[in-house]
């Protein structure tokens, strides 16, 4: 009788299974046998991609005959190529030398070098994109050129600047253009009248003068027209105080000629101020032969004020050694990057009184018990000054 399909099934399910234990036993039998020989001492655990072919010998077995061989020959050769490339890069850092900017164009200056001058353009990877200015260089920067053939030359690096003097960028209030860099002083003239002297003005180029580290150096020109001078003095005083020196010039009559010259002997010293106050005029005065351009007041719409004579930023040297460097005249030092609650640390007489404030964010302006208001109030503190304040911090960000 033939055997039930249910128990031929179990039979075959049966055989199977033990022939799988069967081939499951030797193949452990045969791991058993060919175990892996104890590790060495000293042995390293490396990643095999890792291995250096060119000193193990023993992997160079599993190269071409003529692998390594190969490898070696790539290696010296990649070696005096480096040798090389220092070897030029030397050759290239002796060839360069330092200059000074004296002017500046778009893409391009000019550099004062051993006694020439040697119009530059700028080496491409120089960019101003990872920084808050507009602009690469800036009269009064030393740079690091290389000669062309033709006599011009490239721009290579920029130096680190001592200072900056610097201003908003007209299209572009979030970024500065540097005006000067590397200037000891900044001589901000003003006019006693013919135009009327502007003390805001005055103040906001010392604000500038102290972010940027320079030395602020005050000159009252035209004194020649003061009717009181006693007014002069008093209107002064703050400055006096404040430890700045102040000089009261007249470009017309020769007063205080003298001691301007001395105060700007040996120094970079910037000039700046309100076109009409005689800038061009004094320093012709201190240095004849300077030829600075000069140009009549102007009467238009009833107010009298400079038409703007120069038209970009020049460095002159001076027989008294040091330099002059003329800018074009700014009706408005920005501030930018300055808080409202920030401006009285630049108003150092200010600063002083701040900490004795009840409140911590103080304007100084209708608060209680505010040490600035008594300062005002008693005297301490000058009218003028405050003013400055008052209207330089309506124009700044809370």
């Amino acid at each position: 009788m033939a055997d039930d399909p249910v128990k031929k099934h179990r039979k075959s399910v049966a055989k199977a299974s033990g022939k799988g234990r069967l081939k499951a036993a030797r193949k452990k039998l045969k791991r058993n046998l060919n175990r892996n020989p104890p590790r060495r001492k000293g042995w390293v655990d490396q990643d095999p991609d890792a291995l250096d072919e060119l000193a193990h010998g023993g992997v160079e077995r599993f190269m071409p005959r003529d692998e390594g061989d190969r490898r070696r020959a790539v290696e010296r050769a990649a070696f005096e190529m480096d040798q090389n490339s220092a070897a030029a890069e030397s050759a290239f850092q002796v060839s360069t030398e330092a200059g000074l900017v004296v002017a500046t164009g778009v893409g391009s200056c000019r550099v004062e070098i051993n006694g020439c001058t040697v119009d530059c353009s700028l080496r491409g990877r120089l960019t101003a994109a990872d920084t808050e200015y507009s602009n690469v260089v800036a009269v009064g920067d030393r740079v690091l050129l290389s000669e062309e053939g033709d006599g011009t030359g490239v721009v290579e690096e920029v130096l680190p600047r001592r200072t900056a003097l610097s201003r908003p960028e007209s299209f572009n209030s979030l970024r500065q253009r540097v005006v000067v860099a590397n200037a000891d002083q900044i001589l901000i003239v003003s006019s006693w009248r013919g135009p009327k002297i502007w003390l805001e003005m005055i103040d906001r180029y010392v604000i500038a003068a102290i972010r940027g580290g320079l030395d602020p150096l005050v000159c009252v020109n035209k004194i020649d027209l003061v009717e009181d001078d006693a007014e002069l003095q008093l209107t002064m005083q703050p400055y006096y105080e404040l430890g700045y020196q102040v000089l009261l010039t007249s470009a017309a009559s020769g007063t205080g000629v003298d001691e301007l010259r001395n105060a700007l002997a040996g120094k970079t010293t910037v000039l700046a101020g309100m076109s009409g106050t005689g800038k061009s005029s004094l320093l012709n005065a201190v240095q004849p032969g300077l030829n600075l351009r000069t140009q009549e007041i102007s009467m238009d719409r009833g107010r009298t004020e400079g038409r703007h004579t120069t038209v970009g930023v020049a460095m002159y040297p001076l027989d008294v050694g040091g330099a002059i460097i003329d800018t074009p005249g700014i009706r408005e030092i920005g501030v930018r990057g300055v808080h409202k609650n920030e401006l009285s640390d630049l108003f150092p007489e200010m600063a002083a009184l701040v900490p004795g404030c009840r409140f911590h964010d103080c304007s100084h302006g209708d608060e209680p018990d505010c040490e600035v208001l008594k300062a005002l109030g008693n005297g301490i503190l000058a009218r003028s000054r405050y003013d400055s304040y008052r209207a330089i911090r309506a124009t700044l960000p809370p």
